[in-house]
């Protein structure tokens, strides 16, 4: 797989914690960023989705660097797939 993950998350969110173990047994390596301690990431998922503040919220980037994609709550099947054509 190529591109990079970056879960944007908070400490109490199971949906975001259940990806984590998912991506973890899967072999994905993925950069984790707590919403609620970064007030820049928190504004980004904001933005990605309509104001509110939905985790996980997951962001994949190209192999070049490029933004591929920005998921909302993603089944591990949709992460591989948009790291497979990133």
């Amino acid at each position: 797989m190529q591109g990079t993950v970056t879960m944007y998350s908070t400490t109490w969110c199971g949906y975001c914690r259940r990806l984590k173990s998912q991506m973890d047994r899967e072999g994905i390596t993925y950069n984790e960023i707590n919403i609620e301690q970064d007030p820049q990431s928190a504004a980004f998922v904001e933005k990605a989705n309509g104001g509110n503040q939905t985790v996980p919220t997951v962001l994949i980037l190209a192999s070049d660097g490029t933004h591929k994609a920005v998921m909302t709550n993603p089944s591990l099947a949709q992460v591989k797939q948009a790291l497979a054509s990133a």
